[in-house]
């Protein structure tokens, strides 16, 4: 694919960093900001069809934008999964009801999503989800009962995509629905917080108990929510990956400063791991353009993952290496009545430990690659 930069480009580019240097700044909380950033338009540019309070971009404009967003300093988006994920999916698969209810309070930033995807016994093999959906009586709902996990922000969200088995005798992908579920349904829906090694708790676990989607809410069609899932999860990555190497570019550079302050670039060692990490950085952005308009490589996605999951978690055990026996410790005005804060080096080395486990394991994506891409034979079932 060649991939370059126009003039008119570089204009959306100016527009995109001067808007957000006027508004950052002025950051309350993440759902207003969602807000400030609908109010803007700058939602929904990646959507095929504009109409719903949204302006679109092509798709050098979008990687301008995710890359300005990126440098700006701004906080993480809280409206990320309804307008990447959820969008998308709807515009594909939904009816035209569904589109005018659902996609204008995301452009505006009104309506929060989370994703009913994992569950304890089905993460990376989603076909053995157990989540129960149930039809009351040809009625206008389904009742929803299970559990579900590693739901990214269900504590602020208005929303969830639920991926529930409409069949009760069926087995696999067979007999799955994806219902659109309201989170306000209280002694029906329960959350509760996921407290991670870093000490902060983005996931949570969800609970439905008889727990109401509308049969409106249904997307695709009662058992096609296998289809609707796998065009879903193709959505997820895309030209958020090279927002996302902004940041990685960011914390390399923090790394390099402090095996500077440190003396640790005196290491050739230390000095080959920086620059081989800065070498592999440049390269993930090259792939990841490359592959941008590929969306038949059934195998782009999980390659890509590959990359940098490793990555990202070898940055994080180099970055406490550098740092010596400081980064053992916390800050230095800790004391036990003040809450234990890690610094930067130590929140990246603990989270990044999931990085190859999250999102589809390494296992995974090379299970893909294998039997999607070179063609070989299929793993047994039931093989330890």
């Amino acid at each position: 694919m060649e991939f370059g930069f126009t003039a008119e480009d570089d204009a959306f580019r100016a527009e995109a960093r001067a808007w957000l240097e006027a508004h950052v700044d002025g950051v309350r909380d993440r759902r207003s900001w969602e807000r400030t950033l609908g109010a803007a338009g700058w939602i929904g540019l990646g959507w095929s069809e504009a109409g719903y309070g949204n302006r679109t971009a092509g798709l050098t404009q979008q990687v301008a934008w995710a890359e300005e967003y990126a440098r700006s300093a701004a906080p993480p988006r809280s409206g990320h999964i309804g307008e990447n994920l959820l969008a998308p999916t709807l515009l594909a698969h939904g009816t035209e009801e569904q589109k005018r209810r659902f996609l204008p309070p995301i452009a505006a930033g009104d309506e929060l999503w989370c994703q009913g995807y994992s569950e304890p016994g089905a993460g990376s093999d989603l076909a053995g989800v157990r989540t129960a959906a149930v039809r009351e009586a040809q009625g206008p709902y389904y009742r929803i009962t299970g559990q579900k996990i590693w739901t990214s922000l269900a504590h602020e969200a208005d929303w969830c995509f639920v991926l529930a088995r409409t069949d009760p005798e069926s087995s696999r992908h067979r007999g799955l629905s994806l219902l659109l579920v309201p989170m306000d349904q209280p002694g029906r829906i329960e959350v509760r917080p996921i407290r991670q090694m870093t000490g902060t708790s983005e996931f949570n676990e969800v609970f439905f108990d008889g727990a109401q989607a509308g049969v409106e809410h249904l997307v695709g069609g009662e058992g096609e929510g296998w289809r609707v899932a796998m065009s879903l999860l193709g959505f997820e990555r895309g030209v958020s990956t090279l927002a996302q190497q902004i940041g990685f570019a960011e914390e390399l550079g923090r790394v390099v400063r402090a095996a500077v302050e440190t003396g640790a670039a005196d290491d050739p060692v230390v000095r080959n791991q920086l620059v081989r990490h800065w070498a592999e950085l440049r390269t993930m952005r090259w792939n990841a353009l490359r592959t941008l308009g590929s969306s038949g490589d059934a195998g782009a996605a999980s390659v890509a993952k590959l990359l940098w999951a490793g990555w990202h978690q070898r940055l994080g055990e180099l970055a406490v290496r550098v740092r010596g026996a400081a980064a053992g410790v916390g800050p230095v005005d800790w004391s036990p009545s003040t809450p234990y804060e890690l610094d930067a080096a130590q929140q990246l080395f603990l989270f990044s430990r999931a990085d190859t486990i999250y999102g589809g394991s390494d296992q995974i994506q090379r299970t893909i690659i294998a039997e999607r891409v070179l063609g070989l034979p299929r793993e047994p079932k039931g093989v330890v």
